[in-house]
């Protein structure tokens, strides 16, 4: 498995479709790059002046990042994204 250094997360992006109003189903290529993603692992966080920077999610989250952020990473057939906590917008409870 991966494991993220630092204050760096594995995240796995969530495929949708999406349906028009008149009822075209759209692959998730025709549309904008997805936002929301899972959290697969999370690094150890990293020191900032001396003082450990606290990891604010965690495995299973579901997030929002930034777009087009991230470094793209294909392992045994999947693709992820490892981006900086700091691209992590959000938490979707």
């Amino acid at each position: 498995m991966i494991k993220p250094l630092g204050s760096r997360v594995l995240i796995k992006m969530k495929e949708g479709e999406e349906t028009t109003k008149s009822g075209i189903i759209l692959a998730s290529a025709a549309q904008e790059k997805p936002q929301v993603a899972e959290v697969i692992e999370v690094g150890p966080g990293e020191k900032v002046d001396g003082k450990l920077q606290e990891m604010l999610v965690k495995k299973g989250d579901n997030v929002i990042v930034s777009k087009y952020s991230g470094t793209e990473v294909k392992y045994e057939g999947t693709e992820y994204l490892i981006v900086k906590q700091d691209d992590i917008l959000a938490v979707v409870e």
